[in-house]
């Protein structure tokens, strides 16, 4: 039979911290209904066959844990008062011996397919789960915790192993002996069962007020201990004792210190003595309870008529004891029952957030190959917050490189995150040919969009999988052509493993300039039909970039380009620049159209390439 889930709160020194709620599991308790159990339900139904032998596995333990105290009685009966049979008393020994043998080995295999159920869902829930989250919309994980995430993805997840192999198994398992040894109670003998059965709340509700106030006390010590770690942390800590040293806070901190330490060395010794003497009492009144079940029984031995044996009462002793932890476990179901159901919400919360951004049902054609790009009076912002872009109008014509420049803030980032639809337009348009992107096939929208950001991210492995990355199957030739492009292949290939050399988490064994290199070297491998550059030059330096700035308008050739810049090359470039200011684009032209007629391009002229234009010329 499996093993219980552990003694109750207050028993033998034990704390017993899953036996309560907790103040934020009370708050935060999932509510209840029939729709939340079926649908947990539909991820134990592919395995209901499984599930069916775990508990017929657990039945047949259930009825063979009766044995050993059947046995008992008979070998106190046939045994002990009668013949005296030695053989007989060995026949018994070895019938006791199969039954604990054969037992164990049912237990295993329950557990084995118990573990198996358990890690089958696990996997199932966690290919449904990364699949759900791959196509949450950009705007998603912007605004979720990252650590919120691999939460959901690893801890919550991986919960389901224990509710499964544990509690739902417990709950059984506990029913099934319950309901097994009190059948066979009152199958001995009615009188006995109803003493020993009258005993067990007697034994259990008053160690559970008990348990529940030592769980009380240990919160509240847990408090303190938390309290007393971060007062160490804050002090003690490089930053902290330099601070502490020189405002000359020694003492004061010292005090603190001995203030806190000692509420946490007062509140855990009356955790710890709390309920002593209780227990003292409680273990003599345990050690009573066999006592008044043979005083019972040796009373309807000799006062009465029936026909119970010696080997009964012992057998009834035995299967009182029996029941002690499986009615202490099934009076915390509730809790055990609640914080599996909380497990799921947690998992379903993540299931039932709906992508912001998906694929249209009747996807529109677009031909790529002559894309114009246009936005039509669009609106925007983040989060339903303050406006962004307050009707931004402009058209790139197909095979045109236009850029655009604004101050900080201005929302430049915004109007190319529209293009790929990382975030969809409040109001107004975002068209290539003519179609709303947001009737394009999100698949066939993004793979024909290049975009490099100023924000690089490579992979944590080697450098020729973070390039295969945009094309599985390129040959060595394209992606050192690529690499060449982007001025990185000659840097690559100096490395002791070449292209097989490892980036490191986020590419950190790399400068900033490299990985820079390493992605637009992906971008080229894409071969876009349309090229968004976010910046894509600010890591590297003047040399770096006036390599690769040749390459890029040779990339750029026949494609319909947006670029982002603070460098004065990558503008004067351009086939036209726009100037975005208070969410509008309210200027465009030539570089020398600009200088002559905006005062804004002027001042961004001034302030921002003029800056770098004396650095490069240095």
């Amino acid at each position: 039979m499996r093993p219980p889930m552990g003694p109750a709160p207050g028993m033998g020194g034990h704390r017993g911290p899953r036996s309560f709620l907790t103040e934020e599991e009370k708050r935060n308790k999932p509510k209840i209904s029939w729709s939340l159990i079926k649908r947990i339900l539909r991820y134990l139904k592919p395995y209901s066959f499984q599930f069916l032998l775990v508990f017929l596995a657990l039945a047949i333990s259930a009825f063979l844990g009766l044995m050993p105290s059947i046995v008992t009685g008979k070998i106190v009966d046939q045994i002990v008062s009668d013949n005296r049979s030695m053989q007989r008393l060995i026949e018994l020994l070895v019938l006791a011996f199969g039954i604990l043998a054969a037992s164990q080995i049912i237990s295993v295999l329950e557990q084995y397919i118990n573990s198996w159920i358990s890690q089958m869902i696990i996997k199932d829930m966690r290919n449904q789960m990364y699949n759900h989250l791959q196509h949450m919309s950009h705007e998603f994980f912007t605004k979720e915790k990252q650590g919120d995430i691999i939460t959901r993805m690893n801890s919550d997840i991986n919960g389901v192993s224990s509710v499964i192999s544990g509690t739902l198994t417990s709950i059984v398992s506990n029913i099934l002996t319950i309901a097994s040894s009190v059948f066979y109670l009152f199958y001995t003998n009615w009188c006995l069962a109803l003493v020993g059965i009258a005993i067990i709340p007697i034994l259990i509700l008053p160690t559970r007020l008990v348990g529940k106030k030592r769980w009380t006390l240990l919160t509240k010590s847990q408090e303190k201990n938390d309290m007393l770690n971060q007062h160490i942390d804050e002090t003690l800590s490089v930053s902290g004792s330099m601070l502490v040293k020189l405002f000359t806070r020694e003492e004061k901190e010292y005090d603190k210190f001995k203030n806190i330490n000692k509420d946490v060395t007062d509140i855990t010794v009356k955790e710890q003595r709390t309920g002593s003497w209780f227990h003292v009492f409680m273990g003599l009144f345990m050690q009573l309870t066999p006592l008044l079940i043979y005083f019972a029984g040796g009373y309807i031995i000799m006062k009465t008529s029936s026909d119970l044996t010696v080997g009964d009462i012992t057998v009834v002793v035995s299967l009182v004891n029996r029941l002690n932890m499986p009615v202490r476990n099934i009076l915390n179901i509730q809790v055990d029952f609640t914080r599996s159901l909380a497990l799921f919400s947690r998992i379903f919360e993540y299931f039932d957030k709906k992508s912001s951004i998906v694929t249209p049902a009747n996807p529109k054609s677009v031909d790529f190959k002559n894309s114009c790009i246009e936005f039509k009076d669009v609106h925007f912002a983040y989060d339903r917050g303050p406006k962004i872009l307050k009707g931004v109008d402009f058209l790139i014509p197909k095979g045109k490189m236009y850029a655009i420049v604004g101050p900080s803030g201005a929302g430049k980032s915004t109007v190319v995150s529209l293009i790929p639809r990382l975030y969809d337009a409040l109001d107004g348009e975002v068209r290539i040919s003519g179609v709303n992107v947001k009737d394009i096939d999100l698949t066939e929208l993004r793979s024909n969009i290049g975009m490099v950001s100023q924000d690089t991210y490579l992979f944590n492995g080697t450098i020729m999988e973070n390039l295969l990355y945009a094309k599985d199957n390129a040959t060595k030739d394209e992606i050192e052509a690529a690499c060449k492009i982007a001025n990185i292949h000659n840097f690559i290939v100096s490395l002791p493993y070449g292209y097989h050399t490892q980036v490191g988490n986020r590419g950190l064994k790399l400068s900033g300039g490299e990985k820079q290199r390493i992605s637009i070297a992906r971008v080229v491998l894409k071969d876009p039909e349309i090229l968004i550059l976010d910046e894509a030059t600010s890591s590297l330096d003047s040399i770096s970039e006036s390599l690769i700035q040749d390459s890029l308008d040779k990339l750029m050739i026949g494609r319909t380009s947006l670029i982002i810049a603070h460098r004065l090359t990558t503008v004067l470039a351009a086939d036209r620049i726009m100037v975005l200011s208070k969410g509008k684009i309210i200027e465009n032209g030539t570089h020398n159209q600009l200088m002559k007629d905006s005062v804004i391009y002027r001042e961004l002229f001034e302030t921002q390439f003029r800056k770098v234009l004396d650095i490069e010329n240095k």
